[in-house]
Order: structure tokens, then sequence, then C-alpha cells
């Protein structure tokens, strides 16, 4: 008790000097869930709590990503499934770049659904690393609309794609997305 009074009387330094404790931020080259929230939400048209709680659980999991890719797609399946996208590519670093995706799936996958995209990015050492394929598993339930997040890996990059769309989907998928320089129809 005589400790924790003491404790209490105690000058603490830096606030005896007038500092304030300093704020926690992103590195110069990855983003803070502050501004993952803010980018998300300006993209997705508001922030949601559904979106609020994506971006936090992706960022327990992942912690703070260095780009970011906002676009819209498509995609379609009967146990065998198509995606298609477009969309650009948001380093920290300051480049920006145009990237499209497409991929096949195979599962057991119904429906179709048009979404926006906001891929949170970690581990990219630059925006040409984008261009290459990344397999993920993806499951889906949802009419009409939601929010969803799935991850794909290639190496030591990450990718987190958050969709709200609109459709009619039901369905688990193994698969993987291209990430190419120029639209390609086929998506092998």
């Amino acid at each position: 008790m005589a400790f924790a009074a003491m404790l209490a009387v105690a000058p603490v330094p830096a606030l005896a000097q007038g500092q304030q404790a300093p704020e926690v931020k992103g590195t110069p080259s990855t983003y803070t869930q502050d501004e993952i929230v803010r980018e998300a939400g300006d993209f997705f048209g508001d922030v949601s709590k559904g979106l609020a709680d994506a971006v936090h659980s992706v960022f327990e999991r992942y912690g703070e990503p260095n780009a970011y890719i906002k676009g819209e797609e498509a995609s379609g399946a009967f146990v065998l499934g198509l995606r298609y996208g477009q969309g650009e590519l948001v380093m920290k670093s300051g480049p920006r770049q145009r990237v499209y995706w497409q991929g096949p799936s195979a599962g057991w996958d119904f429906g179709g659904n048009a979404s926006k995209v906001f891929t949170l990015v970690y581990n990219l050492p630059n925006g040409d690393a984008i261009y290459q394929r990344f397999p993920g598993v993806e499951g889906s339930a949802y009419l009409i609309g939601g929010i969803g997040v799935n991850y794909q890996q290639r190496d030591d990059v990450v990718l987190a794609p958050m969709r709200a769309g609109a459709g009619l989907r039901l369905g688990a998928a193994v698969g993987y997305l291209k990430y190419t320089k120029s639209r390609e129809w086929l998506p092998f």
C-alpha cells in the first residue's frame, strides 16, 4: 500500500518536463490500421462495422501492409469457377500501377457475383513482384451483399482481398489468381 502511494505521488520524468509519449504510427513503408480503414471506407463508400472488423482481423494476423490494391471483379461458378478483375496497386513508398487478375477455381461453389475488392498486400518488395500466381482457398455465403476476406500467399508475399459485392453465391473452392500487367482472357 505504501509503495502504491509513493508511485502515485512520484513525478513521471517525461510528464514533469511537459513531454508527451510519442504516437505509435506505421513505418514510412507500411500503412497503419487507421489509414487502411479510411482508404477502404472511401473506396467502399462508407466505414461499416463489418469493414472495420475485417481490417482489424487482418491486422491482428499479419500486421501493417506495405501496399494495397483497390479494384473490381466479377466471378461465377458451377463447381468450376472463373474470376476476372482489375484495379490499381498502391505502394506505401509511392508508386501506383495498373493490375489485372484472373483465375480458375474448383470446389463446391455455385452462383455469381460482382464485387469491389480492396486487397491488403504484405511483404511486396516492389510493384513488379505482384505479377505472379497466388494460390488460395475461398468460402462465400451471401445473398445480395456482404463483405468477406480470404488469404492468398506466394513465398513471403501475402494478399488479403476484402470483397463487398452483390450477387447470389454459396460455396467453398480452391484455386489461384494470376496477377498480370494487361488483361488476359485465359485464366491459366
